[in-house]
């Protein structure tokens, strides 16, 4: 009688709760114990990084080293065989090969890949550096705002200025040497006569050369045949000086970016 009246004493509720307390402190926390109630255990969540919004944004050098691995081995920067009457410190353009050379002495120079003028936008002659400037602004010219009037009216510099991270201007012409947003087009002829290197190699070029220093860019019709690993090098003719200014300019068309 005795052992019946006290389980009378209890309700089922207070048997249940009973119960759950019992196994609550018998099973060890953690993921285990999460299961054992029926709870999934909360784990951390990693997201994709937004590459659209990153992606050129970040500090100078790994940008760069994502813009080096882009490109084939003959436009990646390399010392080579050179073997031309330029003194050390002249940039010689090769239309044709798309290539740019720095010119070191003693038969050496630095070469790198390019992007030259497109069909009717190259252009040959002697020019000189006569300024340079990091993270330029971009006042795209009258000639082509006519041509593309969507164009803006001005770029501020930064990582979005088709004008990359550094450039160097030829003269009095509308011509630059300078780096660019879009590493796609080194090796091309795509644009309407600028020179364009990488963010990297530009900013490495910008790092040696000085204003003053001669700029030689030869016709597309008569490539420098310079190579590296040592391979021969077929000697040319130096290129004749032509006057300072528009008229070093060999071109039909207005001078464009």
């Amino acid at each position: 009688m005795t052992s019946f009246s006290l389980v009378r004493r209890f309700s089922p509720r207070a048997v249940t709760a009973f119960a759950f307390a019992i196994v609550l402190f018998t099973v060890p926390f953690g993921s285990a114990s999460a299961q054992t109630l029926g709870f999934a255990p909360i784990r951390p969540q990693s997201y994709p990084q937004d590459q659209s919004y990153s992606q050129g944004y970040g500090s100078e050098a790994p940008q760069a080293a994502d813009e080096d691995a882009q490109l084939p081995d003959r436009l990646r920067r390399q010392i080579v065989s050179f073997d031309r009457s330029e003194p050390a410190g002249t940039i010689v353009i090769d239309t044709n090969s798309t290539y740019l050379y720095y010119v070191l002495g003693n038969g050496r120079a630095i070469r790198y890949g390019v992007g030259v003028g497109r069909e009717g936008f190259t252009w040959s002659g002697v020019q000189s550096v006569s300024r340079k400037a990091e993270w330029p602004d971009w006042h795209p010219p009258a000639e082509m705002i006519a041509r593309q009037p969507y164009l803006p009216r001005f770029v501020a510099g930064g990582p979005g200025n088709p004008l990359g991270a550094r450039a160097m201007y030829l003269g009095s012409s509308e011509y630059r040497i300078h780096g660019t947003n879009d590493p796609s087009t080194i090796g091309k002829f795509v644009s309407s006569g600028c020179i364009r290197m990488t963010n990297e190699d530009v900013i490495d070029l910008f790092n040696r050369v000085s204003v003053g220093a001669k700029v030689v860019v030869l016709p597309k019709n008569a490539p420098l045949m310079a190579k590296g690993g040592g391979d021969s090098v077929r000697k040319r003719p130096a290129v004749t000086a032509l006057p300072s200014g528009r008229q070093a300019l060999n071109i039909t068309t207005s001078a464009l970016n």
